[in-house]
């Protein structure tokens, strides 16, 4: 799997809020996965986690797991992860593309921007499939609204991609933005319409690309509303 490693694209402000972010949601794995070992994981994820047929109304939430009205879970999931590759990968993008974001935005605006990437995610997944008891976690859905906005902002900008092999990381060269961005994109099209395609049930629990998609369309829309006035669009670097 293709990973970007690095963006040339300097920030004037400090990334307050990205880097807050990231420690969350390292502190809440951590909790999640070590100190909670006593629930177990998975149960955490059903606590804190988006499950789309108790969010719809569809299901009761067993009453030995509700620990949050269903609509303030649309908050939690953003911060839980199901295992250190999901974390780490999520950081990893955030980190490399967020900092930029929230400098085009200022704070407060991007507070208000992540948040509703993520509940614009969480919608996307739950609208296709209402009566799922899956829960979905991560902050992939809000992250990849940081991905639609950096495309709109930064498209000329350079990425690092790296290939791992084992243990090392193989250098592939710097791509424009735009360019790594919309094959992400397309790919999470491609695996969401694909996904849609299997029998109710069938592959259940694994990557939310309707999230991914949902989130990127929303971060598309949004930036143009959030970002400050003296920031243009398609910026050249």
């Amino acid at each position: 799997m293709v990973l970007p490693l690095h963006d040339d694209n300097p920030t004037t402000t400090r990334p307050y809020v990205t880097v807050g972010i990231i420690i969350a949601c390292t502190l809440v794995y951590v909790w999640q996965h070590l100190l909670m070992s006593s629930l177990g994981a998975q149960r955490v994820a059903y606590m804190l986690g988006v499950i789309p047929a108790v969010l719809t109304g569809r299901e009761p939430m067993p009453e030995e797991i509700a620990l949050l009205p269903a609509p303030a879970t649309i908050l939690t999931s953003l911060f839980v992860h199901g295992g250190f590759l999901h974390l780490a990968g999520n950081m990893l993008y955030l980190w490399i593309f967020g900092n930029n974001i929230e400098d085009a935005m200022g704070r407060v605006r991007f507070v208000i921007f992540y948040v509703l990437c993520g509940v614009a995610a969480v919608f996307a997944q739950v609208l296709p499939n209402p009566g799922s008891i899956v829960p979905m976690i991560g902050a992939s859905g809000a992250i990849s609204g940081v991905l639609g906005a950096y495309m709109l902002l930064y498209p000329r900008a350079r990425v690092l991609l790296g290939l791992p092999i084992g243990f090392f990381i193989v250098q592939l060269g710097r791509f424009p933005a735009i360019w790594v961005l919309l094959a992400w994109f397309g790919l999470q099209l491609l695996m969401g319409g694909l996904s849609l395609t299997r029998p109710p049930g069938a592959g259940e629990g694994g990557i939310a690309f309707g999230a991914h998609v949902g989130g990127f369309v929303a971060g598309l829309l949004l930036v143009t509303l959030l970002k400050r006035r003296s920031v243009p669009l398609w910026r050249q670097y």
